[in-house]
């Protein structure tokens, strides 16, 4: 049987916190710990620099992504609450002004005059706060911020990321390491923008495109400061 809690959990946007957060950590730990093992091996003529930045990257790179992640999505919480504090006073205060706004929020989705005051004062008889919550500040589920979700999604998708080229500074020669590492990277994040694009019902095309331009640009990047700043250690 098909409920409406079951049709909207099947619609992709249900999925645009999480998904937004996991990617961005994969990408970064992938793009991020690369072009900083290839900016090393650039600049040296043996591994045990290259595993220490490549190590410290990563591990420096994933309390970053955490931390800041959670930072953000606390500074919106604390908006959220504020604006809620907010109407809640605003209801106690002024309950016929509430009424009327949220009127003229129904009329304007197209709604009759009547209609929407009929509607306005049946969703307040119910709810009045959780409704002026989501109509009238736009704050509902899907976009309700999670700062402890955002941050471990960052985390542990960075981790999962950055792992991948710490593997190969440990496993492949020393001699020609960043291209070993340059095409690793760049399957890695042909998969990357594939599974994102597919799990977010999006073009696989545009995303791999989009995730290869920028992936390429950050490595030659840290390639070219590299071979600049080169002091064979």
């Amino acid at each position: 049987m098909i409920t409406i809690d079951n049709y909207l959990d099947a619609h992709y946007i249900h999925r645009s916190n999480w998904l937004r957060a996991a990617v961005l950590g994969a990408n970064d730990g992938i793009i991020s710990v690369s072009s900083l093992a290839i900016g090393v091996t650039a600049a040296s003529i043996t591994r045990e620099p290259v595993l220490l930045a490549t190590i410290a990257g990563l591990v420096a790179g994933v309390l970053s992504m955490a931390a800041g992640e959670y930072v953000s999505v606390s500074s919106q919480t604390d908006i959220e609450k504020a604006d809620i504090e907010r109407e809640r006073q605003e209801l106690k205060e002024m309950p016929e002004n509430e009424l009327e706004m949220l009127s003229q929020i129904y009329e304007r989705r197209g709604l009759k005059k009547e209609t929407a005051r009929q509607v306005a004062k049946e969703l307040t008889e119910a709810d009045a706060l959780a409704t002026h919550v989501r109509d009238e500040l736009g704050i509902n589920e899907m976009s309700e911020a999670k700062p402890i979700q955002a941050a471990f999604a960052s985390g542990a998708a960075f981790t999962a990321g950055g792992l991948l080229p710490l593997l190969v500074t440990i496993f492949v020669p020393v001699r020609n390491m960043e291209y070993f590492l340059y095409g690793f990277t760049i399957i890695s994040l042909v998969l990357l923008g594939a599974v994102a694009a597919k799990t977010g019902g999006s073009s696989i095309r545009k995303a791999i495109i989009r995730i290869l331009i920028w992936g390429t640009i950050a490595m030659g990047l840290s390639a070219f400061v590299g071979y600049l700043f080169g002091v064979n250690v």
